[in-house]
């Protein structure tokens, strides 16, 4: 199905945009490529191989491990690239990877479902790879932590080794010496060697556009950011872990973020306002619990309670006539087992004093519904619009204690008042953000995909894999910023403006 997505601009984009935060670098001189790893945030990790002339990126994967070694083939067109970490209890697990240069395919090669963490490798010829491996685990080990086994993996042709094709016999070998070395420090070097305007921008949480043309996003390290239609960053105010929910006074004069705060740091959670001519903070606001930051229909500020504690609580309703919540039953709130949950909301009631985010307390909430349609199905929030019929369109996953499962991730449009499904679009990834328009829904998932489904009916009008000049990208944000307009955020920091027709 063809996509009508079209990227007419892209803010904060640089060089080694999507590396983030360097962590390892390693050169290949006959060939003029750089590979750089980024450093291991949110389940994953990038590797990057890019051009040393024009920093162009040739080709991209991502780790789900920590990244500690890569080496290039001597006259392949291909990289290996070693991962791994102690999983907080008992093993050392991790993956061998081998990313095809020219198709930027990458295959996982050990057997092992846990793999192993691999801490150095060297081509010892086009055939032999030398693989330096912390040990399976430290079950009584004392010197897990600083030896591992090394051994020698022969193969006749790289190019067409399989998945899962590397046994444990032959990651056999004998214990030496394995110190774990940092190597941040040099491959900051490296990588401001070839460019001094790289950045590490990292999770564009929010994007809006006003009515001048300025956009404005939240990220992580960053409260909020303005940028000018010239393109130009207009102003940015720092901060350790980042902005979340932005909410535009209905004047433009100034913008209320609600701040990234971790529900097991002792801060708490906070709103600020900040000034839209030069970002400086007007008000702060201490909430009384973890919470999101809404836009209601009237245009005004709200605050909805998470509800409880995690992850997967989070209901975000864009442009509600009410405020919602996923509400669970109190007196099982705190057990690992999944709880009953309820749909409630809260009416909207006067304007808040000087445009301040009203904050509902969970007891203000009514019950409308029960929060799964499917009988024996525990739903989990995600983010949502409210539609102009009332109804609600909503993504979300389906509990199971195995995780994610395929066809767990849905989105929904359902009655506010019976909870009726309309409709229901299923697929196997998690949504990172939802908006619609009058005639459609637009989802960004967690593997980069983006998918428009027919506001009506529910039906695929387009989806495509998000690419930046012909690099993979994974959306993070996403807003209807006007009529075939989109405003998309990305993991690596960019903001993309895009044109976005009906499709067919």
């Amino acid at each position: 199905m063809t996509s009508p997505l079209r990227i007419d601009r892209v803010l904060g984009d640089r060089h080694f945009a999507e590396i983030g935060e360097p962590a390892l670098a390693v050169a290949d001189e006959s060939r003029g490529l750089l590979a750089v790893a980024g450093t291991y945030e949110f389940d994953t990790a990038p590797v990057g191989v890019y051009d040393v002339g024009d920093l162009g990126c040739r080709a991209l994967l991502r780790s789900g491990y920590p990244v500690h070694a890569m080496a290039f083939h001597p006259t392949l067109p291909l990289l290996v690239v070693g991962t791994g970490r102690y999983d907080g209890g008992y093993f050392f697990e991790g993956e061998l990877l081998l990313l095809d240069l020219e198709t930027s395919t990458g295959v996982s090669l050990i057997e092992h479902p846990l793999g192993r963490q691999v801490l150095a490798l060297e081509w010892l010829t086009g055939q032999e790879l030398r693989v330096l491996m912390a040990p399976p685990d430290d079950w009584q080990d004392r010197n897990a932590w600083a030896e591992g086994h090394v051994a020698v993996v022969r193969r006749r042709d790289w190019r067409v080794v399989p998945p899962r094709s590397i046994t444990g016999d032959e990651l056999a070998g004998p214990r030496v010496a394995a110190p774990r070395i940092d190597s941040r420090e040099d491959a900051r070097c490296a990588v401001s060697s070839l460019s001094a305007e790289w950045d590490p921008r990292r999770d564009v949480r929010a994007v809006e556009e006003l009515s001048d043309g300025r956009i404005l996003a939240t990220l992580d390290g960053a409260q909020a950011e303005s940028w000018l239609l010239s393109g130009d960053r207009q102003w940015t105010v720092p901060d350790d872990k980042g902005g979340r929910d932005i909410v535009v006074a209905t004047d433009e004069r100034s913008v209320w973020v609600g701040l990234m705060r971790p529900e097991w740091e002792e801060r708490p959670q906070s709103l600020v306002q900040l000034s839209l001519d030069d970002g400086a903070q007007l008000e702060q606001l201490t909430l009384s619990a973890p919470a999101s930051l809404v836009r209601c229909v009237d245009g005004l500020p709200a605050v909805a309670p998470a509800g409880h504690v995690g992850g997967h609580s989070r209901l975000r309703i864009r442009r509600g006539s009410r405020v919602y919540l996923r509400e669970i039953d109190r007196a099982r709130k705190w057990t690992p087992e999944p709880s009953e949950a309820w749909l409630a909301a809260v009416d909207l009631k006067n304007p808040p004093i000087a445009g301040r985010p009203h904050e509902p307390t969970e007891r203000e909430f009514r019950r409308l519904l029960p929060y799964s349609w499917t009988p024996g199905e525990t739903h989990f929030a995600g983010p949502g619009v409210e539609t102009t019929d009332g109804s609600l369109v909503h993504a979300g996953t389906v509990y199971d204690g195995r995780g994610l499962q395929p066809g767990g991730s849905f989105v929904v449009r359902r009655k506010a008042t019976s909870g009726e499904p309309r409709w229901v679009f299923r697929t196997n990834r998690q949504a990172t953000d939802l908006d619609a328009d009058a005639e459609a829904a637009y989802v960004a998932y967690d593997d980069g995909e983006l998918v428009a489904l027919d506001l009506h009916g529910g039906t695929v009008r387009w989806r495509r894999q998000l690419t930046v000049a012909g690099v993979p990208a994974i959306p993070t944000a996403l807003t209807v910023s006007g009529p075939g307009r989109l405003l998309i955020g990305t993991s690596d920091g960019r903001i993309l403006d895009c044109s976005a027709g009906c499709g067919g």
